[in-house]
């Protein structure tokens, strides 16, 4: 951890790289928001680099399902998985897509995803996965109040749902790890799933259900609002791609882009599936892949369904959001500029109907996003030991949404020389 400092110390101290007040971050998705906010909170001058609108459709944060979960502790690669990849690969309706054409450019990676799932890790990986979760809701606190969006988070409990009877018993591993670490857990036969949720279909016979998680019902209006807090705060939005940075006698001095060059005093990245090229340039090499995701928006869906709710074998998520009703999950591993391929949308809708038999799917908007993956499920978050004036903020995979407020309060301590609310140690780059 950093040593103790003051703010007004941590700007003014000659020998301290978080002296500077001015600071570029790259990337304004919802890590670069968060940290935009906590940053001019801070007392810093903010600009925030990135070529579209930060809650836009083209951000990945947008997409998302909306999970909001302070116990969020599993890790993606579970013990066992290593038998379970070769029949979801195969599996054309599968929760993993990759092609053979694809298959060099993520093999490397995959390697490590599954060295990660050894008994040994899952526990020091789910110990830093909650330890940064657990923040999630004290950390939107002041930003919602601030920007006047409590609408946008929700209080109503996450569900797991099985096919199969004896699902939760046979997922006590992480029913176990989730209660170990405080999370409330209660088990829900057939009959229990349906007075919680009438809409979800007789296929499923038993249920997991966390009543302390939230949900967002529109992440895309939740990183716009919070933008504009952070623009009222003085922050401001570069429109161009950043290309990478530019290197002088003391280190970074300035963020190249296709519009100019962004110089600062220190420099944030938090750029999601995009960050590996500008961590590798000060130093710092992550083995970071876009998981590509998909989700369909059914407008009007008719269900009245509450609850985000997860099948545990189908591995997508059916959350209620303002529009409708929002299918979401799969990951598909392809090289980057690699166009959609909607019909991984489309099973998703095939997925939503076994669950919820009313579904309604008369309007359906399909997208394609892309996740940072780390193979271990937990983000880089560290001052870079080459450059000291560069924060590295990206990789939270599948939990963007849930890591951002925290991981913005989490920067704007590194960028004051301010002790951090956790031990970082687990968010080092040197981990892999």
């Amino acid at each position: 951890m950093a040593p103790t400092a003051t703010l007004t110390d941590a700007l003014n101290s000659p020998d301290d790289p978080g002296r500077g007040r001015h600071v570029a971050v790259i990337g304004a998705g919802a890590v670069g928001v968060c940290c935009a906010n906590y940053l001019t909170r801070a007392g810093f001058n903010v600009t925030v680099i990135d070529p579209v609108e930060p809650g836009s459709r083209e951000q990945c944060s947008y997409g998302n399902a909306g999970g909001l979960s302070p116990g969020s502790c599993i890790p993606n690669a579970m013990p066992g998985i290593v038998r379970e990849v070769p029949g979801m690969l195969l599996d054309p309706e599968g929760p993993i897509g990759l092609r053979l054409i694809d298959l060099p450019h993520a093999l490397p990676w995959l390697i490590r995803f599954l060295w990660s799932s050894r008994r040994s890790r899952v526990d020091e990986i789910a110990d830093a996965m909650i330890a940064l979760n657990r923040h999630t809701f004290e950390s939107y606190d002041p930003l919602i109040r601030e920007a006047q969006c409590e609408d946008l988070i929700k209080y109503r409990g996450q569900l797991i749902v099985y096919e199969d009877i004896e699902g939760p018993a046979k997922s006590a591993l992480s029913v176990g790890m989730r209660r170990a670490r405080g999370v409330k857990v209660e088990i829900l036969d057939g009959n229990q799933i349906r007075e919680l949720e009438p809409a979800i279909g007789p296929a499923y016979k038993a249920g997991v259900y966390l009543p302390e998680q939230g949900q967002c019902p529109n992440p895309g209006r939740l990183v716009a609002r919070l933008w504009r807090l952070a623009v009222s705060r003085g922050a401001r939005l570069h429109r161009a791609k950043a290309r990478g940075f530019v290197l002088g006698g003391d280190g970074v001095v300035a963020v190249a882009t296709d519009d100019g060059q962004v110089g600062a005093d220190q420099f944030v990245v938090a750029a999601g599936a995009f960050s590996g090229p500008f961590a590798s340039q000060v130093g710092a090499h992550v083995p970071l892949i876009s998981e590509r995701g998909y989700h369909v928006m059914i407008e009007g869906d008719g269900t009245g369904l509450r609850v985000q709710t997860n099948s545990a074998s189908r591995k997508f998520v059916a959350a209620p959001m303002e529009e409708g009703l929002r299918l979401s999950g799969t990951v598909e591993f392809a090289r980057p500029g690699t166009g959609p391929r909607w019909e991984r949308a489309d099973i998703l809708l095939r997925q939503g109907k076994h669950m919820l038999p009313g579904l309604d799917a008369s309007r359906v908007r399909p997208w394609m996003g892309n996740r940072p993956g780390t193979p271990d499920s937990i983000p880089v978050i560290e001052r870079t030991a080459r450059h000291r004036n560069v924060i590295l903020a990206f990789g939270h995979g599948h939990q963007g949404l849930i890591g951002a407020s925290t991981t913005g309060r989490l920067v704007a301590e590194l960028a004051s020389g301010q002790p951090t609310m956790i031990d970082l140690t687990p968010y080092r780059s040197n981990r892999f």
